[in-house]
């Protein structure tokens, strides 16, 4: 399998380079520039070889003349012309390299740039899926580590492989003009370098990629820890997180050693082989030297011994393209996933709410057991429905069904008479506010955290007009800096209670048809939950509600009550209607009472 494999990478890895290229195109005007630069800059290498020849016949007679047949230059004596030359050779060198390095470091950045944006744009538009099968780590690490590893890669490599296969370029053909014949002795060697070269690559590619992932699995357990420090605190599992980190952070420093040692036992080797063909090559020049002047050898010698350093520097390039390649094939394996599926063509500037479920049955991809079986209802406009039933009989499922988050095959979910699936995604999402135990605030400032989104730049005072219908305001002016006033990495500055009214003025802003409340009360204390439970009073007004409740006090009002259990619905009703069938639902609500005064009581 695994030879199979290697013989597989070396094509994909030029598809993948060759695909990374293609992000250069925008930026090809400099990308040109650079070349230029690195063309001057390399062809300066055997100017230096050319010079020394007139510096070592100058020592011998300082006086000649170096340019006897140009104008003006007749009398330039070698010892005026050669170090004049050099320091000429210096300044063309150095606008090269200046051309060459700037120009290159532009594409480089913009093409970073614009693969981190094309990787947060396709995080925008995964499925739910992506998400619950990939953990946060990974996917940070993609977009800071690997797109990093991506830079070197398509910067460095280049830059390498352009200056110095020119130079490699340039000196070849000046040996090739001062001696072919030895020159071609020289060439012998060249295979042996080529294979090193080849066998080395895969193995750089191989260990690239296990780096990638030791790295995501360090930011991984970091970002675990950092989001739910209470719980590792308030449970003693600073023990525990240590170990796990240092293993990870262990795992990663092992496998970077690994490569640094290929690399480190790679170039030596590849230095020896290059040193063995300059003491052959030696041996020939003072074996066939001819009737060349000490000037020409010189020359020649200086040249050839130019030749190792940019042809060291071109293999080891090799383990930063296959980091590259390797960082470059996790980028477009995201960037390939297939986005939310959105064939839908109906855009309404609004709706009346009536939401219809038909015959609906779900389960989630890649696995055996339905979450959903054959569920049927319907709420009319300004109508109040709630989901009820233990913990895991599939309520949530279906709220994360409406808005469209995960593709239901079986059934129908229509909204005001038209299939989900015929609305575009974001127009569907429009009509349907949603409310969830867990609520998302972000770093920013109260109000732009209630106009977020598609609120965004709302009035003022209709953000203030939503925190005042969601019991928020008394608290909010409360703050430092009220409405100002930022509230912390998902809201840590904040009570509960608090970021629970936030998220149902957010909804209550967005002005939608139809309601989903997932549990929005459930994690909240009675005071909180009074003044919550007001709030939701002032939202529910007019508009289509799916409650999925947890406390059975939040859903007496319903107008219809649906009891759930494994994914059917078992009982529905009335709370009264409900109370006198005598059954699964009665059973919960005495349940729950019980539960509550034996609560109060203590």
């Amino acid at each position: 399998m695994s030879e199979q494999h290697s013989e597989v990478s070396r094509p994909s890895s030029l598809k993948i380079y060759f695909r990374l290229l293609g992000y250069v195109r925008p930026y090809v005007g400099f990308f040109l520039i650079s070349i230029v630069g690195y063309i001057i800059f390399a062809s300066t290498q055997p100017m230096l070889a050319g010079i020394l020849k007139y510096f070592v016949d100058g020592l011998s007679n300082p006086d000649a003349v170096l340019f006897p047949d140009v104008p003006y230059l007749e009398h330039l004596k070698l010892l005026q012309a050669v170090p004049l030359l050099i320091i000429l050779i210096a300044a063309w060198q150095g606008l090269g390299s200046y051309l060459g390095n700037y120009f290159l470091a532009k594409v480089s950045l913009g093409l970073v740039h614009d693969l981190r944006l094309a990787l947060f744009d396709s995080l925008l538009s995964l499925p739910n899926r992506y998400f619950d099968n990939h953990n946060s780590g990974h996917l940070i690490s993609r977009i800071t580590f690997n797109v990093t590893m991506v830079t070197g890669a398509a910067t460095d490599a280049i830059k390498v492989v352009i200056r110095e296969g020119l130079t490699v370029i340039f000196l070849f053909g000046y040996l090739l003009w001062m001696n072919w014949k030895l020159t071609l002795v020289m060439v012998a060697i060249l295979p042996l370098i080529a294979l090193m070269v080849s066998s080395a690559s895969r193995k750089f590619r191989k260990q690239s990629k296990k780096i990638q992932v030791a790295m995501g699995d360090v930011t991984h357990v970091a970002s675990e820890t950092i989001q739910g420090y209470r719980v590792v605190r308030s449970f003693g599992g600073e023990p525990y997180e240590s170990d796990r980190f240092k293993r990870a952070s262990e795992d990663n420093t092992h496998k970077q050693l690994r490569m640094t040692k290929t690399s480190a036992v790679y170039t030596p080797m590849l230095q020896l082989v290059i040193y063995t063909g300059m003491a052959a090559l030696m041996f020939l020049v003072l074996f066939l030297r001819g009737d060349a002047s000490a000037g020409d050898l010189v020359a020649y010698i200086t040249a050839a011994g130019l030749l190792p350093k940019p042809i060291r520097q071109l293999s080891e390039v090799s383990s930063t393209v296959q980091r590259g390649v390797a960082g470059a094939e996790s980028i477009f394996e995201q960037l390939d996933e297939a986005p939310e599926v959105d064939r839908g063509t109906v855009e309404r500037e609004r709706t009346e709410g009536r939401l219809e479920v038909r015959n609906l049955s779900f389960q989630y991809p890649g696995t055996e057991k339905p979450v959903l079986q054959d569920v049927s209802f319907v709420a009319e406009p300004g109508q109040m429905v709630a989901l009820v039933g233990r913990s895991g009989s599939g309520k949530s499922t279906l709220a994360n069904l409406i808005p469209r988050f995960y593709h239901h095959e079986q059934g129908d979910i229509l909204l005001d008479g038209v299939d989900i699936e015929d609305y575009r995604l974001r127009n569907l999402r429009r009509h349907i506010a949603l409310v969830t135990q867990q609520v998302t605030l972000f770093n920013d400032s109260v109000a732009n955290n209630i106009a977020y989104g598609d609120l965004a730049g709302a009035p003022r005072e209709d953000i203030e007009r939503a925190a005042e219908a969601a019991y928020a305001r008394e608290f909010v002016d409360k703050l430092p800096r009220g409405f100002d006033t930022e509230v912390g990495e998902n809201g840590v500055l904040l009570s509960g209670g608090q970021r629970q009214r936030l998220a149902i003025a957010r909804a209550l802003l967005k002005n939608a048809p139809v309601l989903v409340l997932d549990e929005a009360t459930s994690a909240l204390d009675t005071e909180s939950e009074r003044h919550i439970q007001a709030a939701l009073d002032r939202v529910m007004t007019g508009r289509t509600t799916l409650v999925i409740a947890h406390r059975l006090s939040t859903i007496e009002k319903a107008d219809l009550i649906l009891v759930m259990d494994q994914g059917r619905i078992v009982e529905r009703g009335t709370h009264s209607e409900l109370l006198a069938l005598n059954g699964y639902y009665a059973r919960l609500h005495a349940n729950q009472f019980t539960e509550e005064a034996q609560h109060q009581a203590s």
